[in-house]
């Protein structure tokens, strides 16, 4: 995400780049590549965007922090925001939290316009403006939550799917002449898992996933029951519900 966002950038605004892997500033264009602290400082960015996986988002923050102007605004994307609040009341610089709610491997970055992006409402009003603006001209959906309506939302949007599709991944084996929906299914799983396995951690390991989880195994309980007892009145009103839950 931080290249396709640099490349999204980079026509419009002076960009650079930091990483302490050399390799991956290799492929950006028109973008200034830096691989020291001291090149920050110089550069005096105005926003400072961290497209760190989770595990070191907050890590990365107070490694350049000594090196930002004070007017500079700190930004994440983080897909998972337990701990941020806390961070930024006592980081001492202005902030815009925002999650892009896609990814390379089932959007098309050509065409984001089914694709959605998340605002948090608690964040500096210019950097708002800001990524409503660079949002709006990728043509994406957004929409402004707090920080905890913000984790509630992935917990259903993202770990609901998630964990069912690793529940079907997991019990899988190959199909010699697989049905449609099997191969629908198994595309969805191979998509997931050429994830990064700390995205899929820290969706999974959001404070909100038990709970949708625990939803999950009432129902697989409830449907093992009614497939037990062979009981068609129960099943039929389970789809009935489904069908509902799905209109």
């Amino acid at each position: 995400m931080g290249t396709f966002l640099t490349d999204a950038l980079c026509m419009k605004h002076e960009v650079a780049l930091f990483d302490t892997d050399v390799k991956r500033l290799r492929f950006v264009f028109n973008t200034q590549r830096m691989t020291s602290l001291e090149e920050i400082e110089e550069f005096k960015p105005e926003l400072l965007i961290n497209a760190v996986t989770i595990k070191y988002t907050l890590d990365a923050f107070k490694m350049v922090m000594p090196y930002l102007p004070k007017e500079c605004i700190l930004s994440d994307i983080a897909s998972v925001k337990t701990g941020f609040p806390e961070f930024y009341a006592n980081c001492g610089f202005r902030y815009v939290s925002t999650h892009p709610m896609f990814g390379p491997t089932f959007a098309s970055l050509s065409d984001l316009s089914t694709q959605n992006a998340i605002i948090i409402s608690e964040s500096d009003h210019l950097g708002k403006a800001f990524f409503k603006d660079f949002y709006g001209s990728l043509k994406l959906n957004i929409f402004e939550y707090s920080f905890q309506e913000h984790d509630e939302t992935v917990a259903y949007s993202l770990s609901i799917p998630f964990a069912s599709t690793l529940v079907f991944a997991s019990i899988m084996k190959h199909q010699d002449a697989p049905g449609t929906t099997f191969k629908k299914h198994m595309a969805i799983a191979q998509g997931l898992l050429s994830e990064d396995d700390f995205l899929l951690t820290e969706i999974l390991f959001n404070p909100n996933t038990p709970h949708q989880l625990e939803q999950i195994q009432e129902k697989l309980t409830e449907l093992l029951n009614i497939v037990n007892k062979k009981d068609s009145q129960a099943m039929l009103e389970l789809l009935t519900k489904v069908r509902k839950n799905i209109a």
